[in-house]
């Protein structure tokens, strides 16, 4: 049962730092190695500096819907760890973790979701006049969707649990 608990510990925590970083971190589609787009800011590198310079993205209906989706998986995978520590002590024994299990589930399907309208409009999102083909996905929105089938399946395994000692 402790290696149960502490296996559902770890990988909720992975879970959450990987909706973290594809959150928050710069890369859901790259033009080319000098220019990357995430959900906030678009980026140029200077070769001359050699720093990146950052501007805010244009706001679009869609890119509005992504930004709010991939928050609300974090703070539904956040309200979900905090609910589990907190059964874990007052839970009576025998209990089910549900509300942990639905919250991590809601978190996958918002996840699932924000995936899903930044894949299918994504030319209204970056609203370039740039080919899109020469652009390619970045590893934060590979990174958003690896988090659903995690979200959803330490979901089910909450829903499951059963809380022995």
């Amino acid at each position: 049962m402790v290696f149960l608990l502490i296996f559902m510990t770890v990988l909720h925590l992975v879970t959450l730092a990987m909706l973290l970083i594809a959150t928050l971190e710069k890369s859901w589609w790259i033009w080319d190695d000098l220019e990357i787009t995430d959900l906030w800011y678009n980026c140029f590198h200077d070769n001359a500096t050699k720093t990146w310079m950052c501007a805010a993205t244009n706001e679009s209906d869609w890119l509005q819907s992504v930004q709010a989706l991939m928050v609300l998986s974090v703070v539904f995978s956040s309200i979900s760890f905090l609910v589990f520590l907190g059964q874990l002590v007052t839970m009576s024994r025998g209990g089910l973790f549900y509300f942990t299990g639905l919250c991590q589930a809601f978190a996958g399907f918002t996840v699932f979701a924000a995936c899903l309208i930044f894949t299918f409009h994504r030319k209204e999102i970056l609203s370039e006049s740039r080919d899109l083909s020469k652009g390619r996905f970045g590893y934060c929105f590979i990174l958003a969707w690896l988090c659903v089938p995690l979200l959803l399946v330490s979901g089910m395994l909450y829903a499951h649990l059963r809380k022995k000692q």
